[in-house]
């Protein structure tokens, strides 16, 4: 099994305790619902504009969500 990179990890769990559907942040992020999908298994990630935009609608900073700060 691979391992998570800190990014899927925390991006993973925000959306997990947040209760937010991947469609509603989709739609804030404007990317498409696959978009969130690959995010959160690794397959790609978000441009700096898109995970600006999800940062903002999750209320964390980038710096948690790509692992430099607790």
């Amino acid at each position: 099994m691979e391992k998570l990179t800190k990014f899927q990890e925390r991006f993973n769990e925000c959306l997990q305790y947040s209760n937010i559907k991947q469609v509603e942040l989709a739609d804030a992020a404007n990317v498409s619902k696959q978009c969130i999908s690959d995010y959160k298994s690794g397959k790609s990630e978000p441009s700096i504009q898109t995970l600006f935009l999800i940062c903002r609608f999750l209320d964390v900073s980038s710096d948690y969500l790509l692992g430099l700060e607790e």
